[in-house]
């Protein structure tokens, strides 16, 4: 007998209740910051995408409104209104019941992006309020939440209307609540960024994105009907192309599969996976399918042609995708991941799928252009002579003695072994680095001086980089070796410090050393990153000393023009031009001290954020790494 296909109150079904959400938010969003805050429209917009998937969503809008909440509205079938199996309004059971949803009864939705059915619920329980209005029967039903319970009677437990309507759809707007979140103001780049990404993941559906908090309104409509294949020229618009993307689809087992690859004339890979539109961070199965498929074919080939002959090693994975770009899209029925955040594809059946699908389509398309298949050969070719170059320059600096980082003396380790309890701060300069170590908690927090400004990595030779004195020290003081574009010596379980603590003067130059520091991370140990190790501590810029009260520090300009206008009576004023300035008291109140010091948390949101950073940062214009640090450091979370 075959399913029915609708979406009504039988369609809704309930797992389990909602009390924990307020109590442990991090849970389901990720974080209390930024991010997370962020993730509440992204919950809302992947409901909507959901809709568009399932064949009834051609436009969302997107709207961050002049009192800091957020509209979301879309014209799919409007969430249902008639009576649950619970006696409610099958609306009222979406919002205020955690795993509720149409995710979990493949008749209503074939895949889905809000696997876990939380993200209406959790939206509505991390919000001071919620607005609902559905259009769906002709009618306006409306409803509302404080703080995740309702606050509008039922009739006869169905929603009041509030008019009629030809149009179908779910509109919510919502207000961050801002006693569970650090910041309640949305980051418009992000949301932009995440917005194009999914009009890019699905190209007949259009989004529109409006920000009106600032004196004029931004409108932007993102549709991009050319897809993934749009996405990767994106992605390379400002790189030497070697040929034009290469796009196939397919399917297996039930689970659509969508490639886009071009390789650019660099030797770094960007291989970005998603899934039901989710992209996924940490990757997972289906870009595991995908690579293992690629690398045999290419090796097939390879000797085929007589490229690689009888006694030749076969190039490695890492060496056939230096220098490509790619999207792995999959649409899959009933998707797993590691963690409710969805950084990580786990499905088995997911590798098998697009290892079918890269394998048969991948040879027609090379069968048919051969010119195209050799230069990614080719470019296969470079990355293995330079990888047994490397290896050899390697291998024999980190057998030297000499590059030991026990002998050099600079670190001042501390004296627990507890990874998970101890930091390290990399401090600028031998001044800031000797009030440190008088400062510290010896206990757990270790000093890293460094001297100037280190290696630029994106520019120089792995030799170079290993035979650089502070850049040896930092690799073999965070205990975890470090990994390049050709083989991956890298094991985070083996980091000695759960924060690496960047810590340089809040200045143009303090900016550039950090930068320099994260292009360090994010080519040789870019899991430093992702799994939030990367910290840049927030020393102030002033001290305000009144006549009567408290002295207070004042960490960025904006603090100081809140003082001034707070403040009553006279004060005088200390500007900091450095850490070096300050004694080992006051740089333990203000930059060591977990309690009261403020920390921002390194974090890429999302994959056109990450290429469009790893862009600035490793790319030959100096002037947007120089300030990149130094405008982002504004928007510091407070670590406590």
């Amino acid at each position: 007998m075959a399913k029915k296909n609708t979406y009504d109150a039988d369609s809704i079904s309930i797992l389990e209740g909602l009390e924990a959400v307020r109590k442990r938010p991090g849970m389901y969003i990720g974080s209390v910051s930024t991010k997370g805050l962020n993730h509440l429209i992204y919950e809302m917009v992947d409901n909507a995408v959901d809709e568009h998937l399932a064949g009834y969503c051609s436009e969302i809008r997107v709207t961050l409104e002049k009192d800091g909440s957020a509209t979301i509205s879309d014209n799919g079938r409007g969430v249902p209104v008639d009576l649950h199996a619970t006696g409610v309004s099958a609306e009222r059971v979406v919002y205020t019941t955690l795993h509720a949803g149409g995710k979990f009864d493949d008749s209503a939705y074939k895949t889905s992006g809000g696997l876990h059915g939380v993200g209406s619920s959790v939206v509505n329980a991390l919000s001071t309020y919620m607005d609902v209005e559905v259009s769906r029967d002709g009618y306006i039903h409306h409803d509302r939440y404080e703080r995740g319970k309702p606050v509008i009677e039922l009739e006869d437990g169905l929603l009041p209307t509030i008019g009629k309507t030809r149009k179908t759809g779910t509109k919510v707007n919502f207000l961050p609540d801002d006693t569970i979140f650090e910041k309640t103001r949305f980051r418009a780049e992000e949301v932009k960024s995440r917005m194009h990404e999914t009009a890019y993941l699905n190209p007949d559906l259009t989004i529109i994105f409006e920000d009106r908090r600032g004196s004029e309104t931004e409108h932007i409509v993102y549709h991009e009907p050319e897809g993934i294949l749009g996405f990767i020229e994106d992605l390379n618009s400002k790189k030497e192309a070697v040929h034009e993307p290469v796009y196939f689809k397919g399917e297996s087992d039930g689970i659509e599969v969508e490639v886009a690859f071009q390789y650019v004339n660099e030797f770094h890979e960007n291989v970005l996976g998603f899934c039901n539109n989710i992209y996924n961070a940490e990757g997972g199965t289906h870009l595991t399918g995908f690579k293992t498929t690629f690398t045999t074919v290419i090796n097939q080939y390879s000797r085929e042609l007589g490229i690689l002959k009888e006694k030749d090693a076969n190039f490695t994975g890492a060496d056939i995708r230096n220098g490509m770009t790619a999207i792995i899209s999959i649409k899959h029925p009933d998707p797993r991941f590691e963690g409710q955040t969805k950084t990580k594809l786990d499905n088995p059946d997911a590798a098998k799928a697009c290892s079918k699908v890269t394998n048969d389509e991948i040879i027609r398309y090379f069968d048919r252009n051969l010119d195209n298949l050799k230069k990614v050969i080719s470019c296969a070719e470079k990355a293995a002579k330079i990888r047994k170059t490397e290896e050899r320059a390697k291998t024999n600096l980190l057998t030297k003695q000499k590059y030991s980082f026990d002998s050099n003396g600079k670190l001042a380790n501390c004296e627990s072994k507890d990874a998970g309890k101890c930091e390290i701060f990399i401090v600028e300069g031998d001044s800031a680095g000797g009030s440190a170590k008088t400062a510290r908690d010896r206990m757990y927090q270790a000093i890293l001086p460094i001297r100037g400004k280190i290696l630029n990595v994106e520019k120089a030779s792995i030799d170079k980089v290993l035979a650089n004195a502070e850049i040896k020290t930092m690799i073999n003081a965070f205990g975890c070796g470090f990994s390049e574009g050709y083989g991956n010596d890298f094991d985070i379980t083996k980091l000695r410090y759960d924060k690496i603590i960047i810590m340089a003067d809040a200045d143009v130059d303090g900016a550039h050393i950090s930068t320099l520091l994260l292009t360090l991370f994010y080519r040789f140990m870019p899991e430093l990153i992702y799994e939030g190790h990367v910290y840049i501590a927030m020393p102030p810029l002033y001290k305000a000393m009144p006549k009567k009260g408290e002295e207070e520090y004042l960490y960025d300009d904006k603090a100081l023009e809140r003082y001034r206008k707070t403040h009553d009576g006279p004060f005088t004023l200390q500007r900091y031009k450095g850490l070096g300035e300050m004694d080992a008291q006051q740089l333990w109140e203000t930059t060591l001290n977990p309690e009261t010091r403020m920390l921002k948390l390194v974090e890429i949101e999302d994959a056109r954020m990450a290429s469009g950073v790893t862009e600035m940062l490793m790319g030959s214009e100096v002037p947007p790494r120089r300030t990149f640090i130094y405008e982002n450091a504004t928007e510091a979370e407070l670590d406590i």
